[in-house]
């Protein structure tokens, strides 16, 4: 293989309020948790069922970090860009090693756009571009995937 790539592509919905923390270099990191959920129609039963998965999002990029604090809250649709990066720790109480695999928005090919009709039309990536979610697709998109979650 000449390559490798490491990109994660995910529309979800936020499970709670992003987390803000302060790391040691005193700047600021954002923490999300992102549902995805994929619903179908069992065949025997003709019962709808639904799968959700969540995502740990971290955010890095203090210009990203600071929309995530002002403008993202629990239930709102985003799309994220970003890389698959599984970071060890040590468990206080039993000293164990654990891991934590997350995806992480940093650098140039990574982006978070907030999806949805009113102020949260915008999206704000790493290269300082806009992009806008008000075209008729993309709230075509947005509407089409309005399912309930249960949060």
């Amino acid at each position: 293989m000449a390559g490798s790539l490491n990109k994660v592509l995910l529309i979800g919905r936020l499970g709670a309020d992003p987390e803000i923390k302060q790391m040691v270099n005193g700047k600021s990191v954002a923490r999300l948790s992102l549902a995805t959920s994929q619903s179908w129609k069992d065949k025997n039963t003709g019962e709808k069922k639904e799968k959700t998965e969540w995502h740990r999002i971290v955010v890095f990029n203090e210009g990203l970090v600071n929309v995530v604090q002002q403008y993202l809250k629990k239930g709102a649709q985003i799309y994220v860009e970003g890389q698959l990066t599984t970071r060890k720790w040590k468990d206080e109480q039993s000293g164990q090693d654990k891991y934590s695999t997350e995806v992480v928005i940093q650098g140039y090919n990574s982006s978070l756009t907030m999806l949805g009709g009113g102020n949260t039309g915008g999206g704000i990536s790493n290269d300082n571009t806009q992009s806008s979610s008000g075209n008729d697709d993309m709230s075509q998109i947005s509407n089409d995937m309005d399912d309930d979650i249960p949060f």
